[in-house]
């Protein structure tokens, strides 16, 4: 009896002595006198397997001697100790068959170093390269353990709405949804008329799943949704998407300390998850990418994250004496540059900045005793700068109804989100990650367009 097996599973249980059938994709081929030795990987794992076929084999001189990188094939034969270094086990076929041909005169990758600008370039096929083979795995691994963490600790998963009528940030960066005719837009008074549309009213993509996520907090205490989230941001860096995913709990009965509490808890897990899991994956990156990155697990799980409020913050980049590309004062919003300067070089682990002013945070956030700043929270990493943001919400109906009305926002578009102010508010909190900023941590790569399989930027939307 043949058995199928994932090339991982056969490299970690290595059954010598079963036949096996093995399918995937030839990483290299090289000759021997009478013999072919096929590298083939099918994706579960960073190391590939090694396939030996001898000249007996029926389509050896047709086929077997022609495969080149990215051919397809299928290889049944028996898994004996392997007498060559660097591996422990191969497969001596006795049967293979090529599923496809990938003619190597046309064909983008070769076994070699390729840059990551080219290999955006041909983003349907940089899947089957060894880095981003890796992040694939990677990024699977987290989101599994992302389910885990809250699942593990009672809280329900929400499927919030990807289209929407709220705008939770406030910002206006939102992409519209329509079924109208772009070309003949029904007007009243000037304006377009949304009442013939699908949805009877203006409706855009999500920027967060949160304001929906709260209802279900109100009724269930604890949940989170995980999904994507959309941002007509017409920001082209590397650390800007048009499409990212977002984790979001909300718990009630919960106040900021409690939020930062589980932010901290959340993402020493995740690097503990990964580290635990896709080891081989990360040396790959640590060698390669970031010769840094085992340091900056260490500063995440092997203490507590530093805390400071966002005037202590602006002290601490006032006095730095540094001449910051963005200039820095009480009440303008902290860059990259600034995060990463508290990270890596005043503090060298993370931190935790709190209590921002209000007039640079949304409407939402608890207003705090001086009515100067919010009970808002921001968790940088080094190397990444800001990878969670949240906040204490605030709970109390007139003080939420204010901050709407002073941010210009109509109270009357939000009365469902005012009623659970009305009708048994508690206190609660809750966060955003970015899950993409979070596979750039773990990875230790540069831009954020090479840890998501297709990237959404400004003038590019492929697939």
């Amino acid at each position: 009896m043949v058995k199928h097996l994932r090339i991982q599973q056969v490299l970690q249980d290595k059954p010598v002595g079963e036949n096996l059938e093995i399918k995937g994709w030839v990483k290299t081929r090289r000759d021997g006198k009478g013999l072919s030795f096929l590298e083939v990987s099918d994706g579960s794992c960073l190391t590939g397997l090694q396939i030996i076929a001898d000249q007996g084999l029926p389509n050896y001189n047709e086929e077997i001697k022609k495969l080149s990188t990215g051919c397809a094939v299928r290889a049944f034969g028996s898994l004996v100790e392997s007498p060559a270094k660097g591996q422990e086990v191969e497969l001596h076929a006795n049967e293979i068959y090529v599923f496809g041909w990938a003619d190597p005169e046309t064909y983008p990758l070769q076994k070699k170093r390729h840059s990551f600008e080219f290999l955006r370039s041909i983003s349907h096929l940089r899947p089957r390269t060894n880095s981003l083979g890796a992040v694939t795995r990677i990024r699977s691994t987290l989101s599994y353990a992302v389910h885990q963490f809250f699942q593990e600790r009672g809280f329900f998963q929400i499927h919030t709405p990807i289209i929407t009528t709220s705008d939770c940030e406030g910002a206006g960066e939102m992409f519209s949804v329509t079924a109208l005719d772009l070309n003949d837009l029904p007007t009243e008074k000037g304006k377009v008329s949304f009442e013939r549309d699908f949805f009877g009213q203006p409706a855009n993509l999500t920027v967060s799943g949160q304001l929906e996520a709260e209802i279900y907090a109100l009724s269930h205490s604890n949940v989170y949704t995980f999904g994507p989230t959309f941002r007509a941001e017409n920001s082209n860096t590397s650390r800007h998407l048009a499409e990212f995913w977002m984790v979001e709990p909300e718990m009630a009965f919960c106040d900021l300390d409690g939020d930062v509490k589980v932010a901290e808890e959340f993402l020493k897990y995740l690097v503990k998850h990964a580290l635990e899991n896709c080891r081989e994956d990360i040396d790959l990156f640590a060698k390669f990418v970031d010769k840094e990155l085992f340091s900056k697990f260490s500063a995440v799980l092997e203490s507590d994250f530093i805390r400071i409020t966002y005037s202590e913050a602006i002290d601490r980049l006032e006095e730095s004496g540094r001449d910051f590309e963005f200039p820095i004062s009480w009440g303008t919003d902290l860059q990259s540059e600034h995060e990463r300067y508290l990270t890596e070089e005043v503090f060298k682990k993370p931190v935790v900045v709190t209590d921002y002013p209000k007039t640079i945070k949304p409407f939402y956030m608890r207003v705090n005793d001086d009515d100067k700043t919010v009970a808002a929270m921001d968790i940088l990493l080094p190397g990444i700068g800001e990878i969670v943001g949240g906040s204490q919400r605030e709970e109390r109906y007139d003080v939420l109804s204010a901050r709407m009305e002073e941010t210009g926002l109509n109270p009357d578009e939000y009365k469902w989100y005012l009623d659970l102010r009305r009708f048994g508010s508690v206190p609660h909190a809750g966060f955003g990650l970015g899950f993409e900023r979070m596979i750039l941590f773990i990875t230790g790569m540069y831009n954020i367009r090479d840890v998501i399989p297709f990237p959404r930027t400004p003038g590019s939307a492929e697939f």
